[in-house]
């Protein structure tokens, strides 16, 4: 899928995700969700890449509004890495939902001819879809799959 502006919105699973990252040392992982879900239940560990996640709310708790100001804290955090655009910048939330609108937000946002490639929505996110009992985190996701993950 295409975000029309040369940019591409694609979608992988956390395994692929975590592939990405091993393989592209460009490649960058904004966390969307709220600081509450970062606080209590944890965030990506990328330090054995050498890197670590931009955790960026897309919605802010406990309303849930959107974070206006959400494509300009992801500029700001590229300008904070030395101005390097990635290739690729994947997003993840709790299940996926989140993390696909703000990479579709992103990738309408960046101009063709910026060196961003593809805005990559992490599917799953970071707890997984819901199971049979409406639980969260036995079924897929990020922390299910046995990738890194660290809570404070």
């Amino acid at each position: 899928m295409s975000a029309g502006l040369g940019v591409t919105v694609d979608v992988v699973d956390p395994g692929e995700a975590w592939h990405l990252l091993e393989t592209d040392p460009s490649a960058q992982l904004v966390d969307v969700r709220t600081r509450a879900e970062w606080s209590f239940v944890g965030l990506p560990d990328l330090s054995a890449l050498g890197r670590q996640v931009w955790p960026i709310e897309w919605l802010s708790f406990p309303a849930m509004t959107p974070n206006p100001g959400f494509v300009d804290s992801v500029a700001e955090a590229l300008r904070r890495d030395g101005g390097r655009m990635p290739s690729r910048i994947l997003f993840i939330c709790r299940s996926g939902a989140r993390s696909l609108a703000a990479a579709r937000a992103v990738a309408e946002a960046i101009g063709p001819g910026s060196g961003l490639e593809h805005c990559t929505n992490v599917a799953e996110g970071f707890e997984g879809d819901l199971d049979s009992d409406g639980h969260r985190g036995t079924l897929n996701g990020w922390k299910t799959r046995g990738l890194p993950w660290r809570q404070s």
